[in-house]
């Protein structure tokens, strides 16, 4: 009996070492932690202008608009309204110098998919994105150093179920061009 428990101990602490490494060591050293330009409330947003779609609309076209411009946002703040130091950041570097924000995109796809937005329109915007509506902080860009993507980026078995289970064709054709 005393034998078969020391051979335990071994694969115990290998099998624990592995489980640090992979979920914890690796992913650490395989994602570089970034914060946005300066911070942006979603709340105090929403406050404001009652739903998502004020800044996040379908043009005529029905392509999604994404990230407000500069100029949209400026027709609200192109002098500081609230004070706030981000607000002062946005105002004096980005609207004032018409500059548009470098912010980083956490749902960017590679350049083979195609996804059409309106297509989706019926389903929430959380499903696929990060409930930050109800944020008065941006969550932190977890960039993969590898592959360039964010770590919030949907993956390809996630929209490949959603679709089989909306009876939706999974054929390679309808998202990759």
């Amino acid at each position: 009996m005393k034998q078969g428990s020391s051979s335990f101990k071994p694969f115990l602490f290998g099998f624990i070492t592995a489980l640090i490494i992979g979920w914890w060591i690796f992913p650490n050293i395989i994602f570089s932690k970034q914060e946005q330009p300066f911070n942006f409330s979603h709340k105090a947003h929403l406050n404001q202008v009652g739903d998502c779609s004020a800044c996040h609309y379908f043009r005529e076209d029905g392509s999604f608009s994404g990230i407000p411009d500069v100029e949209s946002c400026a027709s609200c703040h192109y002098d500081t309204i609230t004070g706030i130091p981000d607000e002062k950041i946005f105002v004096k570097e980005y609207v004032k110098k018409n500059k548009e924000v470098p912010w980083k995109i956490y749902q960017k796809q590679p350049d083979n998919v195609y996804f059409s937005h309106i297509a989706h329109q019926r389903f929430p915007c959380t499903t696929c994105h990060p409930d930050v509506g109800k944020s008065n902080h941006m969550p932190i860009y977890r960039e993969n150093k590898l592959t360039g993507y964010s770590s919030y980026t949907m993956k390809m078995y996630k929209c490949e179920r959603c679709h089989a289970q909306n009876h939706v064709s999974n054929a390679c054709y309808v998202c990759h061009k």
